[in-house]
């Protein structure tokens, strides 16, 4: 009875975020999370690794043996640790951790290019920081929604620019740097998404007029798909009730209740009681 009490306030202290103890814990991991970051970008300097090398390793390991810690304790606080190890975040939690414990058991000779591969991949710990923004779910669904639109409009953007490249490699020419369709094609995205390299430029007065063309799109351009998400966010907004985001189901890890569910909506286990 005793160890099924300690599991549950663990479990509300780690997976809901209503109660004090729970907000604690969620703004000491953010920190955690930050710091390990940073520990990250500073090694990443020569100068600094050169003189703190030493520290910053145990410093990485130190968060390493906290990350780990935590994940044990979400593996066993859940009803089913599977499913969570297979959730989203549970395989962020190992993609956190994995990269430093691979650093140590690596055989052989271990060159400078594998070793920042390897670390490199522990940028993937920040990816943990989306659970703490409510409006990340907002976003998500919004651009889920706006998909079918956003894909019409990339694929008419690429018509476009087939059609105007194609017109570019005729009116410029080889000569003037657009040796081919698809370097043509190129030039009209980067022109339309005003980009801008400079590396090709029109030289004729009708290219020109075609450059400014495109250049005039390019405004609609950016502004479209902006449109659409943006509409479809205030769309979400008006249609979204009143959620508990931290109210997690123990059973299937489901989060979007309202606030007064007693059973989860996705499984219908009942839910964690704090």
């Amino acid at each position: 009875m005793a160890e099924a009490n300690l599991k549950n306030k663990l479990y509300t202290i780690i997976f809901e975020a209503e109660t004090k103890a729970g907000k604690l814990f969620d703004v000491l991991l953010a920190f955690a999370i930050l710091a390990s970051l940073m520990v990250v970008f500073l090694d990443s300097v020569r100068s600094i690794r050169e003189v703190y090398g030493e520290i910053l390793l145990i410093l990485e390991y130190v968060f390493t043996v906290l990350f780990t810690i935590e994940y044990v304790i979400r593996l066993m606080v859940v009803q089913k640790p599977l499913r969570y190890a297979r959730s989203f975040y549970g395989i962020i939690d190992i993609v956190a951790i994995l990269p430093t414990y691979l650093m140590v058991f690596i055989p052989g000779v271990q060159t400078f290019l594998s070793i920042r591969v390897i670390r490199l991949l522990r940028i993937f710990r920040i990816l943990k920081l989306v659970s703490y923004i409510d409006a990340a779910k907002t976003i998500g669904i919004a651009l889920t929604e706006s998909r079918k639109k956003i894909s019409v409009f990339i694929f008419a953007v690429l018509i476009t620019s087939t059609l105007f490249g194609s017109a570019m490699y005729i009116v410029e020419g080889e000569e003037n740097g657009f040796t081919d369709i698809p370097t043509s094609i190129y030039w009209t995205i980067v022109t339309m998404t005003t980009v801008g390299y400079g590396d090709i430029s029109p030289v004729t007065p009708l290219g020109k007029l075609i450059a400014v063309v495109l250049m005039i799109m390019g405004f609609g351009i950016i502004a479209v798909p902006t449109g659409i998400v943006t509409a479809e966010m205030a769309l979400q907004s008006q249609k979204k009730p009143q959620k508990s985001f931290t109210e997690t189901c123990p059973n299937c890890l489901y989060e979007e209740h309202d606030k007064d569910a007693v059973y989860c909506k996705k499984c219908g286990s009942r839910l964690n009681e704090a």
